[in-house]
């Protein structure tokens, strides 16, 4: 069940972080709030996006897919550039951390969430990975974009970006279980007491702005 927040009224409105293909949206707060089951680390109207093929698939099937881990390089969305929602001063980064394997088996994800309690005690690097924050004005909001590629991002701290530039490529560090990038807005960095704020996206076709709906599939000319 959604439960409205203080900020409803006024989403903060962005462009999509990437260009081409399809990417499906999931952990949408189309469908709940908050949408990743938590509000820790403002994360309550947050929203993954998964590059997919025409199938709808991440990445080819195989015996893997059902019993093992696979390699993040076959799926399609990883080293895709990940671009700034939104014009604004970068205000944080973090590199460094790995690309994990990546796990759609139910044997492997279950193994994965039992160690869930301890990618969270290791604060924002377990949990984001790989990331970037803009600030969209002196004193926020801030834009986050996370889970990004060891080693792929093109800015730092105090750069001016523009809407669309490239800064950096998706990923699958930190609490990742497939290349996807995580996209939230939040009112603080201090992000043991940040409150997540609503997105809204600008249609890559024009018409205003909306939030995908969950597995939605958005395909950017």
């Amino acid at each position: 069940m959604t439960t409205p927040g203080p900020h409803d009224e006024v989403p903060v409105v962005l462009d999509l972080p990437f260009r081409g293909g399809g990417w499906m949206a999931r952990n949408s707060p189309a469908r709940r709030v908050p949408s990743h089951g938590t509000r820790l680390f403002g994360t309550a109207y947050a929203i993954d996006f998964v590059a997919v093929d025409e199938h709808g698939l991440p990445a080819p099937r195989t015996w893997r897919t059902a019993f093992s881990v696979e390699r993040p390089e076959l799926f399609r969305g990883f080293g895709e550039p990940l671009l700034a929602p939104a014009a604004g001063r970068v205000v944080a980064t973090h590199d460094g951390e790995v690309d994990h394997v990546a796990r759609r088996s139910q044997l492997t994800l279950l193994a994965y969430a039992m160690g869930q309690a301890g990618r969270v005690r290791g604060g924002p690097p377990a949990v984001a990975g790989n990331h970037v924050v803009i600030a969209l004005a002196p004193v926020g909001p801030y834009v986050l974009l996370a889970h990004l590629q060891r080693g792929s991002l093109g800015v730092a701290p105090g750069d001016a970006v523009a809407t669309g530039d490239v800064v950096g490529r998706c990923g699958n560090s930190g609490n990742s279980t497939q290349p996807h990038v995580h996209v939230q807005v939040t009112d603080s960095v201090d992000w043991a007491s940040a409150q997540g704020l609503p997105m809204l996206f600008r249609r890559p076709t024009g018409g205003g702005a909306w939030m995908p709906t969950e597995s939605e599939v958005v395909v950017v000319p």
